[in-house]
């Protein structure tokens, strides 16, 4: 089983100001949409709630500890290892956040798909650090700002280092 993890990110890692997404990319919706399809993927609640609805084409599985609204198009779970359970047959689980849920997975991630926007901006809600030495690029395109995209931005794709 892989696990990917998959999130954008301003300069300093921020990943959302007040829960949502401070810039407005549709190419990185669209490369989410590109990796995510047809996949499992694992978030927190504070994230599934912020998408207002279940992803389409995915196996939307949350972790939560409190009690949830029952959605026929969502595996609510109360552990990382009943929601790696729950997606065991599949041969990619993207893991999409919150911050919490990447901080717990990034041990186990073996690839990386990671938007860089080009923008300085204060939050709390952070990726976590990782190393850079762990990691190999296996893919890195830039792209500037443009009617529909409000900020430059990079997309990469990291595989882990085998030691």
């Amino acid at each position: 089983m892989n696990i990917s993890m998959i999130a954008a990110m301003g300069k300093n890692r921020v990943i959302a100001v007040n829960n949502q997404i401070p810039w407005n990319l549709m190419n990185d919706l669209l490369w989410f949409q590109q990796h995510t399809i047809n996949k499992p993927v694992i978030m927190g609640r504070i994230t599934y709630e912020s998408l207002k609805k279940p992803l389409y084409n995915r196996m939307n599985i949350v972790i939560s500890k409190t009690t949830h609204t029952e959605n026929s198009h969502v595996i609510w779970v109360n552990s990382v290892e009943e929601a790696l359970s729950v997606s065991d047959k599949s041969s990619e689980i993207m893991i999409i956040g919150g911050e919490k849920i990447y901080k717990i997975f990034l041990p186990y991630a073996n690839k990386l798909y990671l938007t860089h926007v080009d923008i300085n901006i204060y939050g709390e809600l952070k990726f976590p650090n990782y190393h850079y030495y762990n990691w190999n690029i296996i893919f890195k395109k830039k792209y500037k700002m443009n009617i529909n995209n409000s900020h430059n931005y990079q997309f990469e794709i990291l595989k882990k280092v085998d030691n």
